[in-house]
């Protein structure tokens, strides 16, 4: 239903006590079955990513989401008008029929605690995916790409301003 090669990962159910109700993709078929529970559901990646990257979004210290070349596409496709951000940028997420797993790229603002945003980071987007979805995230990897200097937007901007020659 979802990503065919990663969803034998998160097959088995890792024993936290969640009911075999809670199951996403599994659904009762017949009359005598809850209306809630007849059919299936399926979660497509994308939405893994969209609530990943707008919950990491949201933490205090994060200034951008991405690799280097990514966040450099990103930036241009945001100044073409009519374009909108990208909120999946930096995250990458396997997603099965009970479970995921997300990794995040991250630039972290200069004199944050890398170790507290990187907890309070995991701890919303674990909270926000598993609310938002039900599917239980077994894990939250951090990549810390790049720190943004608090001179690193004056400096870009005045050496564009300046001439070479005289």
């Amino acid at each position: 239903m979802t990503n065919s090669g990663t969803a034998a990962r998160f097959e088995q159910p890792t024993g936290t006590g969640r009911s075999a109700g809670t199951s996403l993709s599994a659904g009762a078929t017949g009359a005598e079955a809850p209306a809630g529970d007849r059919g299936r559901t399926s979660i497509a990646d994308v939405v893994v990513v969209k609530i990943a990257g707008m919950a990491a979004r949201e933490i205090p210290g994060v200034h951008d989401m991405g690799g280097g070349l990514s966040r450099t596409l990103g930036a241009v496709r945001d100044r073409v008008p009519g374009g909108r951000p990208n909120v999946g940028r930096g995250v990458k997420v396997e997603v099965g029929e009970r479970q995921t797993a997300i990794d995040l790229e991250l630039v972290v603002e200069y004199g944050v605690s890398i170790k507290e945003l990187a907890s309070d980071v995991r701890e919303n987007v674990i909270l926000a995916v598993e609310r938002i979805t039900g599917l239980e995230v077994v894990e939250v990897n951090i990549a810390i790409d790049d720190v943004r200097l608090p001179d690193d937007e004056d400096s870009s901007a005045s050496a564009g301003d300046q001439s070479r020659v005289a």
